[in-house]
């Protein structure tokens, strides 16, 4: 009987034979097994080049993978149109809620003490009355003993506001309510030029109406999708009592592109027709311009119409034709519309349910607080690629036309 272990018995060793290494040799030598890693890691995201070299029988397997993968994307695209059906019904469970915000913004309802009483969650009822108590007989007794330090920048802006406001102690409901929350975004104040805060001041409501089968299965031939609807009061620019915006929604992958589905999409957008009041249309201006006859030389004056900034233009979006592929629309186009949607989707999921949170500007702490995270995270991450780095580098050292809005 030969001395050498038997093939396949637990004594086996596999010997490399480019190296002349044996397994072991590799798991206990760390640098070998760095290159090896690196080696690997230089396979990930070869992408095709890769696949190519795999043999024919893993290339099936893989193929057969990807079809599962497509299924798995139809199936997740019929799960966001029912998580879309629960929107809309949880939609109307929401609605007596906001309607009684309206109501409180728009002085038609007081709330009692029990309404007005703010507990902070968590803490108890009466121990917090008490310590609202203390700290209000502590803010009385500073005041009486600063009354003529100067006021903080921070204190004049806040008083500078509520004089603008001429809000006081007989103030009705919250004035300029939807405004101000919308000017605490930085992505809507960007779009309120100072024509259209006098508009805006008469904004009194903000709804979210979703659109597409409904839960019972029936169809109103509403596309899914959602509007968003602006109520406004009786002013002298516009004769509307609502603005709208309506956004048409896709939950089914690409054709073309499967794989880059990653839930519901805004397809399209349409505004409506606003219907100024004589000389109101704040989204237009006249400038003059020279104007050179071709013929006689002359140089003349003429008065042109063009668009004005202003937040309004919100509901005039450009308009794209349906089955219209994307690569036929220009660029600025395509930029307008993604911004658009941006400020779309915001309106829905963040602005209309917190509106009180960002009217105060603890939504937008939140959002801060998130972002800073983020950026840890980011900063983090850099920091790991920098250590791979120096360690990688060879001198390191160690050491439509758009529909009709609601009329009057």
């Amino acid at each position: 009987m030969s001395g050498e272990p038997e093939a396949g018995g637990e004594h086996d060793v596999q010997i490399d034979s480019t190296t002349g290494l044996t397994a072991s040799d590799l798991m206990s030598n760390p640098q070998i097994m760095a290159a090896v890693q690196a080696k690997l890691n230089g396979l990930m995201g070869v992408g095709t080049g890769f696949i190519e070299t795999l043999p024919e029988c893993v290339k099936r397997r893989i193929n057969a993978l990807k079809n599962i993968q497509v299924e798995c994307a139809k199936l997740e695209g019929k799960f966001y149109e029912e998580a879309h059906l629960l929107e809309m019904k949880y939609a109307e469970l929401f609605k007596p809620l906001y309607d009684k915000r309206n109501d409180i913004v728009n002085a038609v309802h007081e709330p009692n003490d029990e309404e007005a009483t703010w507990v902070e969650p968590g803490e108890d009822n009466e121990e917090e009355e008490e310590e609202e108590k203390k700290k209000a007989e502590e803010e009385e007794k500073a005041k009486a003993v600063d009354e003529n330090k100067e006021k903080t920048e921070e204190e004049k802006i806040a008083e500078d506001v509520l004089n603008k406001l001429k809000m006081d102690e007989n103030t009705k409901g919250i004035p300029e309510f939807w405004l101000i929350a919308m000017k605490n975004v930085e992505l809507l104040e960007e779009m309120i030029q100072e024509h259209d805060e006098e508009i805006l001041k008469h904004l009194i409501d903000i709804k979210l109406i979703f659109t597409g089968k409904k839960d019972d299965g029936s169809s109103d031939d509403s596309e899914m999708g959602f509007v968003l609807e602006f109520q406004f009061s009786p002013n002298e620019y516009f004769t509307n009592t609502a603005l709208t915006k309506t956004y048409k929604m896709k939950s089914e992958p690409d054709v073309d592109d499967p794989f880059s589905f990653e839930g519901p999409d805004i397809v399209s957008c349409t505004g409506c027709k606003i219907d100024w009041q004589k000389g109101k249309n704040i989204t237009q201006k006249q400038v003059k311009k020279k104007q050179k006859h071709k013929g006689r030389g002359q140089t003349r004056v003429v008065t042109k119409t063009v668009q004005n900034d202003s937040f309004f233009n919100f509901f005039d979006p450009p308009e794209v034709p349906e089955n219209v592929d994307e690569d036929d629309i220009d660029e600025e186009t395509e930029a307008i519309l993604a911004a658009d949607f941006e400020i779309g989707h915001f309106f829905r999921e963040r602005l209309i349910p917190k509106a009180v949170l960002f009217y105060t500007g603890e939504a937008i702490e939140e959002d801060s607080d998130d972002e800073d995270d983020e950026l840890d995270d980011d900063e983090d991450d850099d920091d790991d690629d920098g250590d791979d780095d120096d360690e990688n580098d060879p001198d390191f050292k160690p050491g439509e036309k758009p529909q009709e809005c609601q009329q009057q």
